[in-house]
C-alpha cells in the first residue's frame, strides 16, 4: 500500500452567493439582505455665491456580511458538471479516475485541509457488463488542521467512481459535489465535532456478492486501528443525492443502530425538508455498518439513466443537492 501525502494550507477567497434554486430548504435557510440606505446630500444653499457648490463625499454603501457557511448549490452544479461532463466515466482504475482525485485532491487543499491519497487495489472483473482490468483506485481523505483520528469525530463520504460506461452525474458526482461544499463550509465554520472528509475509490461493483463491491471503504474499516473505530462516532454516505423528488431518502442496511438515520431524520425536521426512511446495502455506509460502526446513507431516489450513458448532468437537480447539504449540515450542527 502507498502512501501519497499532499500538505500545505493555501489561503482562498470564499465566493459569497445566495443559492438560486427553490424547494424547502430556500424557506429555511435563505438569508434577507437588510435594506440600506445611503446617506443624503445636503440641500443646495439658498445663499448666492460666486464660488462652486462642492458636494460632501458620498459614504460607500456598506456591504452584507456574507455568510460562507451556507450551502450554495451553483458551486455543487459546477463539480458534477465537472466531473461527469469534462472528465467523464471515471472506472475506478482508470487514468479518468485518477483525474478526478487529483481534482477532488486540489479542492480539499484549497480549503485548508490536510489531504493524504491511499492507494486501493482492485482485481480485474465486470463493471456492469464491461471487462475491466485489475488495477488500482484510492481513497482521497480530507482532514482539518490538527485533526486526531484517535478522538471523537464523524466521517462523512462519497464515492468518487462511477462504472466503466456512464459518466456518472447522479451516480456519484452529485454526492462528491455535496461533499466538497460541505468540506467549505466546515472550513469556515467547524461544527462541534471534526470531521473527515473521504472520497472512495472503487464503490462501484466489479461481480457479485459484497467482495467484490465498495472496496475503498470496506479496506478503510479493515485498517483502523480499534482507537481510530471507537473513535467515529458516525459515518454517513452520499450517494446518488440530485435526482429531483419531493423528498431525501435516509437508509441503513438494517444491521446495525438506526441511531444515525434517526439522527437525520430530526435534523431534516429541523429545516423543514421532507425525508423518507429506507433500507439499503448499495453504498459504502454498509461497509461501516457491518464493522458495527453507526452509520447511515441520503440519497438512492430511481432513475432511468442509472448506470448507463445517460447518467449526465442533466439529471441532477440542484435544488436536491441544496435540500441534501442543508439536512448534512443541520445534523453536523448537532454533533
Amino acid at each position: 500500500m502507498t502512501w501519497r501525502h499532499a500538505a500545505g494550507v493555501i489561503l482562498v477567497s470564499v465566493l459569497w452567493a445566495v443559492p438560486a434554486c427553490s424547494g424547502p430548504a430556500d424557506s429555511a435557510n435563505g438569508e434577507t439582505e437588510r435594506p440600506v440606505t445611503p446617506a443624503e446630500s445636503p440641500s443646495p444653499t439658498t445663499e448666492p455665491t460666486t464660488e462652486p457648490t462642492v458636494q460632501p463625499t458620498r459614504e460607500p454603501t456598506p456591504t452584507p456580511t456574507p455568510t460562507p457557511a451556507e450551502f450554495t448549490p451553483a458551486a455543487a452544479m459546477a463539480v458534477v458538471e465537472h466531473l461527469a461532463g469534462t472528465i467523464g466515466p471515471r472506472e475506478a482504475a482508470s487514468p479518468a479516475f485518477a483525474e478526478a482525485a487529483a481534482y477532488v485532491s486540489e479542492r480539499f487543499t484549497r480549503f485548508g485541509y490536510d489531504v493524504t491519497q491511499v492507494d486501493v487495489p482492485v482485481p480485474a472483473g465486470d463493471s456492469w457488463g464491461v471487462a475491466v482490468d485489475s488495477g488500482a483506485s484510492a481513497n482521497v481523505i480530507a482532514d482539518p488542521a490538527g485533526f486526531d483520528p484517535t478522538r471523537p469525530h464523524v466521517v462523512i463520504g462519497a464515492h468518487l467512481d462511477t462504472v466503466a460506461a456512464a459518466p456518472g452525474a447522479e451516480d456519484n458526482a452529485s454526492g462528491v459535489a455535496v461533499l466538497l461544499e460541505l468540506a467549505r463550509m466546515a472550513a469556515v465554520e467547524p461544527p462541534p465535532v471534526p470531521v473527515r472528509f473521504i472520497a472512495f475509490g472503487a464503490e462501484e461493483p466489479r461481480g457479485e456478492g459484497d467482495d467484490l463491491h465498495h472496496f475503498g471503504s470496506q479496506q478503510y474499516v479493515r485498517e483502523l486501528p480499534e482507537a481510530r473505530r471507537q473513535a467515529i462516532r458516525a459515518m454517513v454516505a452520499l450517494d446518488r443525492v440530485g435526482v429531483a423528488a419531493d423528498h431525501v431518502p435516509v437508509c441503513t442496511g438494517g444491521l446495525g443502530t438506526t441511531a444515525v438515520r434517526s439522527a437525520l431524520v430530526d435534523a431534516a425536521a429541523a429545516v423543514d425538508i421532507p425525508v423518507q426512511e429506507c433500507e439499503n446495502r448499495a453504498s459504502d455506509h454498509w461497509s461501516f455498518e457491518k464493522a458495527s460502526i453507526p452509520a447511515a446513507r441520503l440519497g438512492s431516489i430511481p432513475f432511468a439513466g442509472y448506470h448507463s450513458p445517460d447518467d449526465v448532468p442533466s439529471v441532477v437537480d440542484p435544488g436536491q443537492l441544496n435540500r441534501v447539504g442543508n439536512i448534512t449540515w443541520a445534523w453536523l450542527q448537532r454533533q
